[in-house]
């Protein structure tokens, strides 16, 4: 069965969600199929007996322009990613949270808001640089400039101001904790940035461990105690959810490791075929056609 909910009911769900929820666990799709084995994996907690699952998508710059094998420089600009996500919402029902990256000129900005308001995008997420993008991950090993405060809190108003709804969000996130600028600037933007509209507030870092970002989420909650607060663990995976719950966090991005752990098994599938000159090898690491075919609503 395709899905059966309406533009502006998956636009508001991330709203509704975020206040029935203390904190939202979002998973990486890059594709209809990846987003359909987000919306349908769930688990029942040993201790609790809760049933436990995903609450949003998050649709990553990174993993679309690697899935069409381009660099992520901002080359696929949000106009070229729609059409997938078209794909993704006619078979899943979830909000979804767009990877916005820079969000580009504030004229661009306030088009494409409108766009992604307009087919059911809940929220856009963008950060506070300029210039040709690169992945934050790299931190200062390349050249990444912030924009002024002034730059950004204009494009963060601009985006506001043309939206047609209230239940669309923005967040900013700040990069400051990446490239070394430190925690005051970090908590300085963060604020102006809600002052000038954000819905919520992302904080980015690169560290191991969660430490600079709990103090982060501490420092923030003192000024802020219900803004929409989002971090993305990619760098400190040892840390549980519920640790960053805890801290103060209402959205958990597992930003890229649907498209990492797949092209990890197309790889090694490729490899067992040529390696034994059959198929039975790589069996184990691939769902049966059954599963396929279960999973894929009208196949059967």
């Amino acid at each position: 069965m395709l899905n059966c909910i309406t533009s502006d009911k998956r636009r508001l769900s991330l709203r509704t969600a975020l206040q029935h929820k203390k904190c939202l666990r979002v998973l990486e799709t890059h594709s209809p199929i990846s987003a359909l084995l987000v919306e349908k994996t769930c688990i029942r907690d040993e201790q609790s007996h809760e049933i436990i699952s995903y609450d949003a998508f998050w649709s990553s710059s990174l993993t679309d322009s690697t899935e069409r094998g381009k660099p992520d420089i901002e080359a696929l600009d949000i106009p070229c990613r729609l059409a997938n996500i078209h794909e993704i919402f006619e078979v899943t029902t979830k909000p979804l949270i767009m990877d916005g990256d820079t969000g580009g000129k504030p004229e661009h900005f306030k088009l494409n808001v409108r766009s992604l308001e307009r087919i059911g995008v809940s929220a856009v997420i963008i950060e506070d640089k300029i210039g040709l993008k690169r992945n934050s991950l790299l931190g200062n090993e390349v050249v990444q400039q912030q924009a002024t405060l002034q730059e950004f809190c204009h494009k963060i108003s601009e985006g506001k101001a043309s939206q047609m709804t209230s239940d669309f969000m923005i967040i900013a996130r700040v990069e400051s904790l990446i490239l070394k600028a430190g925690m005051n600037d970090a908590l300085k933007r963060a604020f102006a940035y809600v002052e000038a509209g954000a819905d919520g507030i992302m904080i980015h870092s690169r560290q191991k461990n969660e430490d600079e970002v709990r103090e982060f989420a501490q420092r923030f909650r003192d000024q802020y105690s219900d803004l929409p607060l989002v971090c993305v663990p990619t760098s400190y995976a040892q840390t549980y959810f519920s640790d960053l719950e805890k801290t103060g966090f209402n959205v958990v991005i597992y930003a890229n490791h649907m498209l990492r752990s797949a092209y990890l098994a197309m790889q090694l599938t490729a490899t067992h075929i040529l390696k034994y000159g059959r198929t039975l090898e790589a069996e184990q690491g691939c769902l049966s056609i059954k599963e396929i075919l279960e999973l894929i609503p009208g196949t059967q």
